[in-house]
């Protein structure tokens, strides 16, 4: 090739660069070139783009002579690997595989691949089930720099900007209150942007770690109001599940946020488990998901009145079936009404709900009638 010819090819490489072409289109202007199968691989060798005719290498691995490091400054983020190419282009093929990589190189670092990009392409392919298997997950996981846990709780966030806010700088804020916030112990906090939500993957070997992590959520508005006044959080906490189970977490999480925002406003971040009856018809439960919700909620009542030899789950059925009148439902229990009150009271406690609040009661009456529909 001529001098003109290998400038010509460097500025085609500026020009898809330029347009947002991407790794897979400057593969592709480089085996249209030189008439052979290109390859780009990341560090750990797992397979990006690939183009152009006849075979590729499998791998950069197997193919060391025809393989030429990607860079991103001083960090190796990839390989560049080509199949046999013309006799006639041999020696020009290195430097224009030379010039691709570097054009590569950057595209990647561009694009996120390198740093804290390349932990979030992992929660990216966690959230959009990717992996088949625990091995596979463990195996990029460690690709990328990530320390793993067996299981998370997930945690979707918003910031609420105000009108001509800068809302870029409103979720870079909620962006570090949120890694203040949370820890991870011998495993990494993932985060992960999807549309406006932030979510961050909290591990949760133990309930205890759960239970952190819901509280340092729920803590999160008023941090985030100490640190900047005008941001508003809102947020979902989904629940605990294994790590190829991840997404489900993200979804209720997802769910417990769109839900909260509803009920009870911006400017909260509500637990999907806290919200009772809201996510079965947020959700459009079937008749088995709505057995099983009457069956948790009720589960601690009748596991109390069959130790205690008490009637806490007829008393909470009968109090609204006569519209929460303490004094019929005191006649109908043959009790003094005190009896019904102090009842009352016990039933708040054990089902963790309020017999005054609105959103408790929804939850407590759709139990009771689904248990009368499906198990009377």
């Amino acid at each position: 090739m001529t001098p003109e010819a290998i400038v010509e090819f460097a500025e085609g490489l500026a020009r898809i660069a330029a347009s947002g072409g991407g790794a897979k289109a400057l593969a592709a202007h480089l085996a249209e070139t030189i008439h052979t199968g290109v390859l780009i691989e990341d560090s750990q060798w797992h397979h990006l783009a690939a183009a152009g005719p006849g075979a590729t290498p499998p791998s950069a691995r197997h193919a060391p002579d025809r393989a030429q490091p990607i860079m991103a400054g001083t960090v190796q983020v990839g390989w560049l690997s080509i199949g046999e190419a013309h006799r006639e282009l041999a020696y020009d093929a290195v430097h224009l595989v030379r010039l691709t990589a570097s054009a590569v190189g950057v595209e990647l670092a561009r694009n996120g691949e390198t740093g804290r990009g390349r932990r979030r392409i992992f929660w990216e392919r966690l959230v959009g089930r990717t992996y088949h298997d625990t091995t596979a997950a463990r195996d990029d996981a460690a690709a990328r720099g990530v320390v793993i846990a067996p299981a998370y709780v997930a945690v979707a966030l918003e910031a609420e900007s105000e009108p001509g806010g800068d809302s870029a700088a409103d979720r870079a804020e909620l962006r570090a209150v949120a890694a203040e916030a949370f820890r991870g112990g011998d495993a990494d906090v993932g985060f992960f942007e999807r549309s406006a939500a932030l979510l961050v993957f909290v591990p949760a070997v133990r309930e205890i770690d759960a239970s952190n992590a819901r509280t340092a959520a729920t803590l999160l508005p008023k941090s985030a109001a100490k640190r900047a006044a005008h941001l508003r959080l809102s947020g979902g906490i989904g629940r605990v599940e294994s790590l190829l189970s991840a997404y489900q977490s993200v979804e209720s999480a997802e769910a417990a946020l769109a839900i909260g925002r509803r009920v009870f406003g911006p400017g909260r971040v509500v637990a999907y488990d806290d919200l009772g009856a809201y996510p079965l018809l947020y959700e459009g439960a079937d008749v088995d998901r709505l057995k099983r919700f009457a069956e948790a909620t009720l589960a601690p009542l009748r596991a109390y009145d069959e130790k205690h030899q008490t009637e806490l789950a007829r008393t909470l059925a009968l109090y609204f079936a006569v519209g929460q009148n303490v004094k019929t439902a005191a006649e109908r229990l043959s009790v003094h009404r005190h009896t019904v009150f102090y009842r009352l009271r016990q039933i708040g406690e054990i089902c963790g709900r309020s017999l005054e609040s609105p959103h408790d009661q929804l939850t407590l009456r759709l139990a009771v009638a689904i248990d009368v529909l499906h198990f009377a």
